[in-house]
């Protein structure tokens, strides 16, 4: 609080004060103190266990009220992290929204009590909802300008996006900008840096807010960026605007956040600002900031608390004085209590509301409305063929597709498309597409896994239908984080105000004959244990059309999973179904029928099933074979089915065995259906081993033809 007093206040000279009017600097004390006075009342809130978690924007006001300013609200797209209270107060966030996130109330706007307080998330405001990954935000941002560029030059697509679900949250305007921040700490991340390389090789409207408060929880920053300072970092990036501010001054925080926007507005590429900020409260209240802040240094920054310092000026300067600040004051107060004590009394979720949005509400891909006829036409092609087809059809009839990846066009300088055959990824899945469509719909990314998933995620959330590519599935691990806590999660953790439909194609499994461990891996088990994205494995050409087809036209996240050694096997190969052709998920498809054991198995396995089963045919075995085709989810009746048929199962995977996808089957069945069973449930899978280099290893580590026979021998005899 000012302590110099002012005996009358006088007209101003918006000039002196960036074109802000006396209002506007009014405005600003108000949202700066808002924003203090809310942190303080979820203080106390949380040390009387009425809430359960506090992380504060103290310190950081000054910069993000200026921010909110500019800004321009339900207009510009925000990404704004923890901290960012102020900024949320000065687009429209009201103090009650941010209680209700407090206690987790149903009414919260942001997830119905899912996330944290302070993990913003307002559709009406454009503002979308964080995680509390550190970092994370950035390569999401670059999907989301992208986006931005895609309608102006796709203006169909919008349309097209207006009338899908969630369509009312479709916007898009000519000069928009992106605004997405972190803190210092969060700069040290790799997508930091995947997504400001991305953002300036395709010049995108992004404005990146790095707010330094000088420590990422215990860690300051010289000891977390080199040279302590992110700006002197990226000072070379090519067509970066790059400016530092003191961003506890709100008025010179507002002259170069507008420059900033104003770069980004006018489409000359992206911007970075980098405010000094300070923090005056720990880190969290699940932090004492004492224990390695000296009382000096704990000292030196409460002088540059923004709040009391910018009340000082407006005294100084006679735009106001001590009393109307005092009456501000006074009316916050009121203000803060009455919004605490409303969400007190709010009705918290009910627990039949937990899987509530886990999955897209309005369209189930698992519906008969996914069950079509194929329409046969043409030579048989091989599944590596399908995926070009299929792509193609599903680009022509909706504009909102986009194909990206390493190498997934056919030459990166279209110019040079007249002399060259095109790449069109490493296994030619995606040839011809960018001859068809253009660069702008197929394009090259980056070798950046997480940067391509996480831009995934941005398109997706704005209404675009992105189908990503991972060259390898043994190369998916730097997306992990975007995959596991982001992208699968968006939905659910908005309470489904959000979405992020993306399609993610990724070569998988082994039987390569010199694969070796980095391009022969599986893992599928750890996706299907995510819950929130949908996992398929066709093993056919004609399944791959389908689910592909239903996978890009259902409304939730795919990992859609193709075995590279299928590829262009010939026993597996169809003519293409047609243009309409779909295969619902979760429906498993039964490959041989049989009377005395069951393989239930997916992928490259599938094929060595049939080849047991008609070895055993001729010793008068009679073999059932399922091939699930859908991970997650699964065709349980399906399996019960064939249970109760054969009374003998075998789960096969090309998997490790221990811990794998198989374990759950076969514990299903146990559970569920154990008076069914003549026999234990086996299991025939890979060692516990990645695959090796040479052919006679790789051999005795995965799951073999002679592996499956042995297995039911056994299986019969016991």
């Amino acid at each position: 609080m000012p302590v110099q007093a002012r005996s009358k206040t006088a007209k101003i000279d918006s000039s002196k004060y960036h074109g802000l009017s006396r209002r506007d600097l009014l405005r600003i004390y108000r949202t700066m103190y808002l924003s203090r006075r809310i942190d303080d009342r979820e203080i106390q809130l949380k040390r009387q266990n009425k809430t359960f978690f506090q992380i504060s924007g103290a310190g950081h006001e000054g910069v993000l009220t200026a921010a909110g300013l500019v800004l321009r609200p339900g207009h510009d797209w925000v990404y704004p992290y923890y901290r960012d209270r102020a900024l949320c107060l000065a687009l429209g966030v009201t103090s009650l929204e941010m209680f209700l996130q407090a206690v987790g109330a149903k009414d919260d706007p942001s997830s119905g009590g899912r996330q944290m307080p302070s993990h913003w998330g307002i559709p009406r405001l454009n503002i979308l909802p964080r995680s509390s990954s550190t970092g994370m935000q950035y390569t999401q941002a670059v999907g989301m300008a992208e986006a931005t560029q895609y309608f102006e030059i796709y203006p169909r697509a919008l349309e097209e996006a207006r009338h899908a679900p969630l369509g009312e949250h479709v916007r898009h305007k000519p000069d928009e900008i992106v605004y997405v921040s972190g803190g210092d700490g969060s700069t040290s991340e790799g997508e930091f840096f995947e997504g400001l390389n991305s953002a300036c090789l395709r010049k995108l409207p992004i404005l990146f807010m790095i707010e330094d408060n000088g420590w990422a929880i215990s860690v300051p920053v010289d000891f977390q960026t080199a040279g302590g300072n992110i700006a002197k970092l990226v000072a070379n990036y090519p067509g970066l605007f790059l400016e530092e501010c003191d961003g506890t001054d709100p008025l010179a925080s507002y002259a170069v956040v507008k420059r900033a926007a104003e770069y980004c507005r006018m489409r000359k590429g992206p911007a970075l600002v980098h405010a000094r900020v300070t923090r005056p409260y720990s880190h969290s209240l699940s932090d004492d900031e004492k224990l390695y802040k000296t009382d000096a240094l704990r000292q030196e920054e409460a002088h540059r608390d923004p709040i009391p310092k910018f009340g000082l000026f407006l005294v100084r300067e006679g735009i106001v004085d001590e009393k109307e600040l005092e009456a501000i004051e006074a009316e916050v107060d009121g203000e803060v209590r009455e919004s605490s004590d409303r969400a007190l009394a709010a009705e918290p979720p009910a627990k039949e509301s937990i899987l509530v949005n886990q999955y897209s509400p309005d369209v189930d891909p698992v519906s008969s409305h996914f069950e079509s006829a194929p329409q046969f036409s043409g030579e048989p092609r091989t599944m590596v063929e399908m995926i070009s087809a299929t792509l193609a059809d599903e680009m022509a009839r909706d504009e909102r597709i986009v194909v990206l990846g390493e190498d997934v066009a056919d030459c990166c300088n279209e110019e040079d498309l007249e002399f060259v055959k095109g790449k069109g990824g490493v296994f030619k899945a995606t040839i011809g597409l960018q001859r068809r469509f253009g660069y702008g719909r197929v394009f090259n990314t980056p070798i950046a896994e997480a940067c391509i998933v996480g831009s995934a995620l941005g398109m997706a959330a704005r209404g675009l239908k992105p189908v990503a590519e991972i060259q390898f599935f043994d190369y998916i691990w730097p997306a992990m984080m975007q995959l596991r806590n982001e992208l699968s999660l968006f939905r659910w953790r908005s309470n489904g105000a959000f979405k992020s439909p993306a399609v993610i194609r990724v070569a998988t499994g082994g039987y390569l004959t010199g694969g070796a461990i980095y391009h022969s891996q599986s893992g599928e088990v750890l996706f299907t244990h995510t819950p929130g994205i949908r996992v398929v494995m066709p093993s056919t050409a004609l399944d791959l059309c389908g689910m592909l087809r239903t996978a890009i036209r259902c409304d939730d996240p795919v990992l859609f999973l193709e075995h590279k050694h299928l590829y262009r096997q010939p026993y597996n190969r169809s003519p293409y179904p047609g243009p309409n052709y779909t295969v619902p998920f979760g429906r498993a498809r039964v490959v041989r029928e049989g009377n005395d054991v069951s393989i239930i198995t997916y992928g490259a396995v599938v094929h060595r099933a049939e080849v047991a089963a008609a070895h055993l045919e001729r010793e008068g075995v009679s073999v059932e074979i399922i091939d699930l085709r859908s991970l997650s989810p699964f065709d349980w009746e399906a399996i019960a089915a064939t249970v109760r048929k054969t009374n003998r199962v075998i789960v096969a995977h090309e998997d490790m065995l221990s811990w794998g996808y198989g374990a759950e089957i076969a514990a299903l069945i146990s559970d569920k259906l154990f008076d069914e069973l003549d026999a234990p449930v086996r299991r025939v899978a890979a060692m516990d081993t990645f695959c090796a280099y040479q052919p006679t290893l790789e051999d005795e580590i995965l799951p073999q033809t002679s592996d499956l026979v042995t297995a039911i021998r056994e299986l019969l005899a016991y």
